[in-house]
């Protein structure tokens, strides 16, 4: 069977972990703990990929977005009034215009106390 990434996360909601594949849409399973919803999502994913060739569907390319391969280096160009604000805000927190962009993403993924 072609591997395709499977992401795993707590739901407090439903009181257990949901896994679900990001190249096949619509596809997720749910488990008590993240053993079982990887065990359940191995048997969603092939139903779904089953669904997709009897339905005369093509098959999705696997991605290859593993953390492995990212630098965690990347361009971003804004506008220059945003830049301006960010650039004079960071200036008033004390911190590079880098460390006060991070700080901001990793707070909008959740990753830093508010």
């Amino acid at each position: 069977m072609t591997h395709y990434p499977v992401e795993i996360f707590y739901s407090p909601e439903d009181a257990g972990y949901i896994a679900t594949f990001p190249d096949l849409w619509g596809c997720s399973a749910f488990g008590e703990t993240e053993e079982e919803a990887l065990t359940e999502a191995r048997s969603a994913q092939e139903a779904w990929l089953a669904a997709q060739k009897a339905a005369g569907n093509a098959m999705p390319t696997p991605s290859t977005l593993i953390p492995e391969s990212f630098s965690g280096k990347f361009l971003l160009r804004v506008p220059k009034k945003l830049h301006a604000t960010l650039a004079i805000t960071a200036k008033r927190q004390g911190v590079s215009l880098n460390q006060y962009v991070l700080y901001l993403l990793a707070q909008q993924q959740g990753e830093v106390a508010s």
